[in-house]
């Protein structure tokens, strides 16, 4: 049972799109800079990738679930810090570089690929179609959920191991939201537990015991 209505939850998001515009605008900005570093194969596009994961994280922490969602889910300050925490791991993963991204074997350029325009495009296309407006739905970057599959979707483009690490608390809310989103019927959220599925399947299959693609992939 959670401790609020749908229509709270529903309404938090009204509130705080209106409030943080035209933030939306600058993640749509900084999610597709990233996907263009990573398909140039840019020198540097592991460190800027992870550091715009980190900023997009940091950001929801504190201002999506700390500020706004505490409003209504007292569990949003833990959810904060989990967030916060997140952002500070891909700031570290930028400082050591790690994950790269490069050429990937052609199943998790796909499925990558697939999550990448999921959270940028499809997300919010599917709450559309079931009559909201863009102000009332979770915003690309921003939010949790959208963040979460566009996350899975980067990394699943790390030509190296992704550290467990690092992958630890995107996994944690994939089960969090997931289960919420059944909970308060929202559809394009059912995407958090399947993303966070693949993505533990391709990375298993795909990457050898050394951190390179596995023998085999190309």
């Amino acid at each position: 049972m959670l401790p609020f209505s749908r229509e709270q939850f529903m309404s938090v998001f009204v509130i705080y799109n209106q409030a943080i515009w035209p933030a939306q605008i600058v993640a749509e900005v900084l999610g597709l800079a990233i996907i263009y570093a990573i398909w140039r194969q840019i020198r540097w596009s592991g460190n800027f990738a992870n550091l715009g994961l980190a900023v997009m994280w940091l950001w929801t922490g504190l201002s999506y679930h700390f500020a706004f969602f505490s409003g209504i889910n007292s569990a949003a300050f833990i959810f904060a810090a989990f967030f916060v925490l997140q952002g500070l791991l891909f700031l570290l993963a930028a400082a050591l570089n790690n994950p790269q991204f490069g050429k990937v074997p052609p199943i998790r350029a796909y499925a990558g690929g697939l999550l990448i325009f999921y959270a940028i495009l499809l997300y919010p296309l599917i709450g559309v179609l079931l009559g909201h407006s863009l102000v009332e739905l979770p915003s690309f970057g921003v939010t949790p959920c959208p963040l979460t599959i566009f996350s899975f979707g980067v990394l699943l483009l790390a030509k190296q191991r992704v550290p467990i690490w690092l992958l630890a608390i995107p996994l944690l809310w994939s089960v969090v939201g997931g289960s919420a989103a059944l909970l308060l019927s929202v559809p394009q959220d059912w995407m958090l537990l399947a993303s966070s599925i693949t993505s533990l399947i391709l990375m298993k299959m795909t990457i050898g015991n050394r951190g390179e693609p596995a023998k085999g992939a190309s």
